[in-house]
């Protein structure tokens, strides 16, 4: 047992592990700082963290009275950058990367911008019908 605490040195060192893990990895690492840009558009990047580790230790054998430790531990983090929120007057897209999208998410990752395109040309057609007919006025009370 450890002469610090009441608790086995491995424990101690799974604790030291994570304890250095949750400095590397906070919120700020996955949703990133905003970025200001020209014409009030606001960039916020957006990344998936991985990371792992690993530790262990044995109790050696030993004749003297106080105890013999020897362990270590080791973790790895890994950053990777998937999507950007853009924020503009009246707009918000994500705007995911393709850097290994499968078929089904590239798909998916289209849907907002087939969605915007046929919204836009209803609203075209809507415009032209209602240019094409004058004089017809609908009030809403």
């Amino acid at each position: 047992m450890s002469e610090r605490s009441k608790e086995h040195p491995v424990q101690e060192t799974i604790q030291v592990t994570m304890e250095a893990i949750r400095g590397m990895v906070d919120a700020n690492t996955i949703i990133g700082q905003p970025i200001q840009c020209s014409g009030d558009t606001t960039v916020i990047p957006i990344s998936k963290v991985s990371f792992g580790f690993g530790s262990g230790g044995s109790d050696l054998p030993t004749k003297v009275a106080k105890d013999m430790f020897g362990g270590g531990g080791g973790a790895g983090v890994s950053i990777t950058p998937v999507a950007f929120l853009v924020i503009s007057p009246g707009d918000v897209k994500l705007m995911q990367l393709s850097v290994n999208a499968a078929t089904p998410n590239a798909i998916i990752n289209m849907v907002p911008d087939v969605m915007d395109k046929i919204t836009g040309f209803l609203a075209g057609k809507q415009a032209k019908k209602e240019a094409a007919e004058p004089g017809i006025e609908v009030v809403e009370s």
